[in-house]
């Protein structure tokens, strides 16, 4: 069996780094896809819960200091 020359040895590495950078963009192209799918039932969670309570999303109600004193005042 004949001898493998250098350039053939970089090009089998080649072929090796690139196979697995190819499997890891796979595994990230997933997580994306699965994060992605997850904001969405997030955001979908938020706007049932917005329609549920509709003064929610709205400016915090207005708050009066004296209800903030200490009891013993």
């Amino acid at each position: 069996m004949p001898q493998a020359t250098p350039i053939e040895d970089r090009l089998t590495e080649l072929e090796i780094k690139v196979s697995f950078q190819e499997d890891l963009l796979d595994k990230l192209d997933q997580i994306i896809i699965r994060q992605q799918e997850q904001l969405d039932a997030l955001t979908r969670e938020v706007v049932a819960l917005r329609q549920q309570n509709p003064q929610a999303g709205d400016a915090p109600p207005q708050r009066n200091l004296r209800d903030d004193l200490p009891p013993h005042y």
